[in-house]
């Protein structure tokens, strides 16, 4: 996939430990968070709802997830840590569902969805070659599919163990992507603020100052799906 897609060399999580990244990609903030604690419960703008406001669609799908909407903290592989939506008390319960339901038929996914895997197969528990796998195995339809429908992939990771530098990898793909190596600077804001102007949605966040991602697209239209 980092060989069809753009591959961003100098992306970066905004912080440690992994909590407080998954809100700052979802709200634009790490909304004072500086630990994995649970449960937390938010008000604030957010990607999902920003969606939902404009008429759009917004669902997460998290693997291990025992149900729709589930209220818990760990559960299985399942950790609420990784699923920021499920903090926002903006949002209904619905918007988060087990990986299960997500595909095979790709037509009906939301305008924007996330997919999380579990603690395994997300290499926090796991090695990278159990991960890779597991991307293989569950999301080469989905690539295939999107390429052919106007259909848009990002691949990023939370945080970067507990490096200073907190580097992580990056990667876009999709039919509108001029695939290559890019070496601008990216985090989790501006990858919010770009998929915010996708859809011409409110900037949330620090995402009003960050700048969107211009550089790797073709001429094609923006993803509608």
């Amino acid at each position: 996939l980092a060989g069809s897609g753009a591959t961003f060399t100098d992306a970066h999580a905004i912080t440690h430990p992994s909590q407080p990244n998954y809100l700052a990609l979802f709200s634009g903030d790490t909304l004072g968070v500086t630990s994995d604690r649970c449960p937390l419960s938010f008000s604030q703008p957010n990607l999902g709802r920003e969606l939902l406001d404009r008429g759009h669609t917004f669902t997460a799908f998290s693997e291990d997830l025992p149900a729709a909407g589930f209220p818990g903290c760990t559960s299985g592989g399942y950790a609420r840590k990784h699923a920021p939506w499920a903090d926002f008390s903006n949002l209904p319960g619905s918007v988060h569902q087990p990986y299960s339901r997500f595909g095979p038929d790709y037509a009906a996914l939301p305008t924007v969805a996330f997919v999380v895997p579990n603690l395994c197969h997300d290499m926090h528990d796991c090695d990278v070659a159990t991960g890779d796998a597991w991307l293989h195995q569950n999301l080469a339809g989905y690539v295939d599919w999107a390429h052919s429908h106007n259909s848009l992939l990002v691949i990023t990771w939370d945080e970067a163990d507990d490096s200073e530098t907190n580097q992580i990898p990056t990667i876009v793909l999709g039919p509108m992507v001029r695939p290559g190596q890019y070496g601008e600077r990216v985090d989790h804001y501006r990858m919010l603020r770009t998929t915010e102007d996708m859809y011409r949605l409110p900037h949330a966040g620090h995402s009003e100052s960050s700048t969107p991602i211009t550089d790797i697209w073709t001429t094609a239209p923006p993803p509608t799906r």
